[in-house]
């Protein structure tokens, strides 16, 4: 295996990377607004260097355990901690290639349109900066620059979501906004009760001072956490608002939403359950709220005719095998749930950039207009079936595996009634999931046009809100819109990425496993960022996997082993070698 010497060294400037570059480009694009061929290619460029950052990032946490880079040479829990262990590297790997893929998507659609002003120029700093919001929640080692994190997310996602300004997309925008300012301020007031509970934000800090907190207090605390991140994670019953907001949008901004925002919430609902509230737990009301949310999501999706929707409610529906995995409170369901998160980001968003293919092809999204596409171009029926498929749990691709460690988890737990109930519930979703994509394919691709109740309304383009109000009946037409390069290889991208995650299921595994085994034990994830074992829980000490200092940026960077005692990573083998 090759041995990256040289990559320890980098870790302290690879590890503010994916926040400082996604800043620093969306100013420069600012200034390139009247030169968009320069924004593309210097915005391509960046996210392609960040791919690559986030793929060393996540061999080097691999190898030698958790990297801590405390900025301006602030020690924790005083200054600000950039922590990138198994769970916050694998994410940002996956999210990378996804703001990749629907960068390149974007800007095959924006030239396919014509106008080099719109909505390119205006869509590539604001994603940017979105791409920033995305990568400081994941990065923060503390509650404060999490909700940073998230703000920037909103407004990004706001632009974003009203891009050309329709009336439908401000309804939908504002109904958005409204809503996660809502759970901004619940999460607010969160931090206010943490701060006046223990006097720090810092979340490894807060996590060893909770220990002396009232039991009852703590609960109080994680329920607002709970509330704030179950909002934007989109957990049943606070999941209403995302079927109505997310279809108005472009189809790419939709892809990125659904494949990336919601994965955010549920990232920070594992650092509330397994880094602050290790031991005071809701998993009960979680794993409630996780078999309602496959199973409400789900009936929903079967409801719609409109495959945007369709595939919402099925972006709600998964997030409950997320929250049932983190339920668990087991190492096993926790890598379950990792894993399962890694490959919904990579089919959800690979089916949304089809969505906006066909929507090219065909000029709608609905059901009740689409037929015969896999005649039309057996290209986009082959990258429809292959994620439809995946989503639905068909082995031997990843969304079958990702479930297997789930309902293995479950078992192995040999829990109470929700615990079963739990597994019956993720087997039922499965099974409706796979109705429903197999449902999309039966009308849009393999049905005769014709046949479709509203089949002889044929748009060659995306319909106006005029169009869609008269439905004006327009000639048949033998090619309906061809689907322009930029947006079918990209697409093709996320497509192969999926595949990739069932062929590389056993070293994913095993590295979801390890990000698992980190937030599994508290004493890891304490010790690695405050470096002092009085503020570390009983039980911290030799073959915990703490590792030798390293250099950082101002300040000297702490690395730490994947698991308590089991000597992973090289931290940990030099703490288990020296006793």
């Amino acid at each position: 295996m090759l041995e990256l010497t040289w990559l320890p060294a980098l870790m302290p400037y690879l590890v503010p990377l994916p926040i400082l570059l996604p800043a620093l480009t969306a100013a420069v694009n600012l200034g390139l607004v009247r030169f968009p061929r320069w924004q593309r290619g210097v915005s391509l460029t960046v996210l392609g260097a960040l791919l690559v950052a986030a793929m060393l990032m996540v061999a080097e946490v691999a190898r030698s355990g958790i990297y801590v880079v405390q900025i301006g040479g602030w020690e924790a829990p005083v200054g600000i901690s950039l922590v990138a262990d198994g769970l916050s590297t694998l994410m940002i790997a996956v999210s990378q290639v996804v703001l990749f893929a629907v960068m390149w998507f974007g800007i095959g659609q924006g030239i396919r349109d014509g106008d080099d002003d719109d909505p390119v120029a205006v869509f590539i700093p604001t994603y940017m900066l979105l791409n920033m919001g995305v990568s400081l929640a994941f990065l923060a080692g503390d509650l404060f620059n999490m909700y940073v994190g998230f703000e920037v997310l909103l407004v990004a996602s706001y632009v974003l979501l009203t891009l050309g300004a329709s009336a439908a997309r401000v309804r939908a925008g504002v109904a958005y906004v409204m809503v996660n300012i809502l759970s901004s301020m619940v999460f607010l007031l969160a931090l206010a009760f943490i701060y006046a509970s223990v006097g720090t934000l810092n979340m490894a800090h807060v996590a060893a001072r909770m220990a002396d907190i009232p039991s009852g207090v703590k609960l109080a605390v994680f329920a607002t956490l709970l509330v704030a991140f179950c909002v934007k994670a989109a957990v049943w019953p606070l999941s209403a608002w995302l079927p109505d907001s997310y279809p108005t949008a472009p189809s790419l901004v939709t892809a990125v939403f659904a494949g990336l925002l919601t994965k955010v919430g549920v990232y920070a609902i594992i650092r509330a359950r397994y880094v602050l509230f290790p031991v005071d737990r809701l998993d009960g009301v979680l794993m409630l709220a996780g078999i309602m949310t496959m199973v409400m999501g789900i009936l929903g999706a079967m409801a719609q005719n409109d495959i945007k929707r369709l595939l919402s409610f099925t972006l709600v529906s998964h997030i409950g095998y997320m929250v049932f995995g983190i339920a668990l409170g087991s190492r096993l369901g926790l890598g379950g749930a990792i894993f399962y998160a890694a490959h919904h980001i990579l089919v959800q968003t690979a089916l949304f950039l089809v969505v906006g293919l066909i929507e090219r092809q065909a000029g709608s999204s609905s059901l009740r207009r689409l037929g015969g596409l896999a005649k039309a171009s057996g290209l986009l029926a082959v990258l429809y079936l292959i994620p439809a498929l995946n989503l639905g749990g068909i082995p031997p691709f990843s969304g079958f595996l990702g479930k297997i460690l789930l309902i293995e988890a479950g078992v192995d737990v040999a829990g109470g009634f929700l615990v079963w109930l739990g597994i019956v519930a993720a087997v039922v979703t499965s099974l409706l999931t796979l109705y429903t994509m197999v449902l999309v394919w039966s009308k849009a691709f393999w049905r005769d046009r014709s046949d479709a109740p509203d089949g002889d309304h044929a748009f060659s383009r995306p319909m106006t809100l005029t169009e869609k109000a008269t439905v004006v009946k327009v000639e048949e037409r033998e090619d309906v819109g061809a689907m322009p390069w930029g947006m079918v290889a990209p697409t093709m991208l996320l497509v192969v990425a999926s595949l990739a995650v069932s062929v590389l299921a056993g070293p994913l595994s095993t590295l979801t496993d390890r990000a698992a085994g980190q937030l599994t034990e508290p004493g890891v994830y304490q010790s690695a960022v405050l470096g002092d074992p009085d503020d570390a829980p009983v039980g911290y000490g030799p073959g915990t996997g703490i590792g030798p200092d390293r250099t950082g940026v101002g300040d000297p960077g702490r690395s730490a082993g994947a698991g308590a005692g089991d000597g992973a990573g090289a931290g940990g083998k030099e703490a288990s070698d020296a006793n």
